[in-house]
């Protein structure tokens, strides 16, 4: 299969990005617990949050429960042990004996998106860091009101330094790195606030996920959130990313009829004016009028629920159109992000914490998803909801899963104080060595034959 697609390359049938697709794709769907890569976790409690950097794709970040954090080097190996094994040990590391350390367990661990010159950790000591990575010195700190489970920056920002966090208060706050102080407060959750997410599209659009089970939009320039996900509001399928269109300026719209649809009825109905104005106070949702909700929300909106118990995760695919949430109702969901529907996707069963945030992973296409199911691993089929795989290694629960689309490598943290690496194995290697010493041995057949003949003529001759 992959000597087939490599020809097909070859003659210019298959195109470098589909071919690029089809390779990254089958690295992934290959991952195996690493026989050549290994972490020495200098942590002595539960890893929490795993991150690699945005930059190179070559330093990852970890933070855990007893309170450090440490940065290890993923290209580069420390040692090698029994010669082959390359040993990564931690080239930084910030722990409770540093002067300006944490107090208690690190819940939350990222790099800042532009350079690793800085990466920030959260704590339930109540404090959210900002740490220089070469001198290992805070250069500011935020005091929150409650302990804090979750922190993020935005990949895509690039107007602002924002910090938003998630702690045992009902309000997402946000804090500003060049300035040091707060600048906004997301009022609107009714419990603590154990998963935020980023939008991989706009640097505005920040989504929040709440013990209160609901799943908030917040546009951050703006008072109130502007979406609250109901899982009783749904959509069967996957929703096309391309929309044909019937003509060349006729462009289908994906909530109501095309513009010029619109304006043929307008003709034939003479309330053009009316309908147009109707429309700036109204939206067209799946066939009912219904009033514009931002940025405020009725009552009943205000009190969807997009699980039946707390939010533990949340992740969104890398083209921004779908999103992931993980609940403590041990289920699993993906929501359009576009319609703000629940796609309908059956994750089949898992059993996942209940009283702490997990970090979700999905590959770059997407098509996979991971997450930690107690002391194991499970890769399911995102648009499927099947099962493709479940990873066991750790010893005790699982916390948090980071996948890099740098090295297609699969990074997990658990409570048993390790950091397992799963790599791609290579069967398209092996498989073309496997081909190769094939032709090899017919090409050796073919010459033993060529010389027995030759040798048998020249026999005959001299007789």
């Amino acid at each position: 299969m992959w000597l087939e697609e490599v020809r097909g390359r070859e003659r210019g049938e298959l195109r470098a990005r589909r071919f690029e697709a089809a390779a990254r794709a089958r690295r992934a769907a290959s991952l195996a617990l690493s026989n050549r890569k290994e972490f020495a976790t200098p942590h002595h409690g539960a890893v929490n949050s795993l991150q690699v950097d945005l930059t190179e794709g070559r330093y990852l970040l970890s933070g855990a429960s007893d309170g450090s954090a440490a940065v290890f080097d993923v290209w580069n190996a420390t040692e090698y042990e029994t010669g082959f094994i390359a040993k990564h040990r931690h080239i930084l590391l910030v722990d409770k004996q540093h002067q300006n350390g944490h107090k208690f367990a690190i819940s939350a661990a990222v790099w800042y998106p532009v350079d690793t010159g800085l990466f920030v950790t959260a704590s339930f000591d109540q404090y959210v860091k900002v740490w220089d990575t070469n001198s290992t010195q805070v250069v500011m700190d935020f005091k929150m009101p409650g302990k804090v489970f979750t922190a993020a920056m935005s990949p895509v920002a690039t107007t602002h330094m924002l910090i938003a966090t998630g702690s045992a208060d009902v309000q997402v706050r946000l804090c500003d790195i060049a300035s040091g102080a707060f600048t906004h407060t997301l009022s609107g959750h009714r419990d603590g606030i154990m998963s935020l997410e980023w939008s991989a599209s706009s640097e505005w659009v920040l989504t929040s996920g709440g013990c209160d089970g609901a799943i908030r939009f917040w546009d951050i320039r703006r008072a109130g959130c502007f979406r609250v996900l109901d899982q009783s509001q749904s959509q069967l399928g996957r929703r096309s990313p391309l929309l044909k269109s019937t003509t060349e300026n006729d462009h289908i719209d994906s909530v109501g009829p095309s513009t010029s649809t619109r304006s043929l009825a307008q003709k034939r109905t003479g309330n053009s004016k009316n309908s147009s104005t109707m429309r700036r106070g109204q939206n067209l949702i799946h066939g009912h009028m219904q009033q514009r909700l931002h940025p405020g929300l009725s009552s009943s909106q205000n009190r969807a629920t997009s699980h039946y118990g707390a939010v533990t995760g949340l992740r969104t695919t890398k083209d921004g159109m779908y999103l992931l949430s993980s609940g403590s109702d041990s289920r699993l969901r993906l929501w359009d992000i576009d319609s703000g529907c629940n796609t309908l996707v059956n994750f089949e069963a898992m059993r996942l914490q209940t009283g702490k945030p997990l970090q979700l992973a999905v590959t770059e296409d997407p098509s996979l998803v991971f997450v930690p199911c107690m002391a194991s691993i499970k890769a399911y089929n995102l648009w499927s909801g099947t099962t493709f795989r479940t990873f066991r290694g750790h010893y005790e629960l699982v916390n948090c899963c980071y996948y890099s689309e740098q090295d297609q490598e699969l990074y997990t943290g658990s409570n048993d104080r390790q950091i397992l690496v799963w790599s791609p194995s290579t069967p398209a290697l092996t498989e073309m060595v496997y081909h190769l010493s094939l032709r090899a041995q017919q090409a050796l057949f073919v010459g033993f034959v060529w010389q027995a003949l030759l040798s048998r003529g020249f026999e005959e001759n001299m007789a």
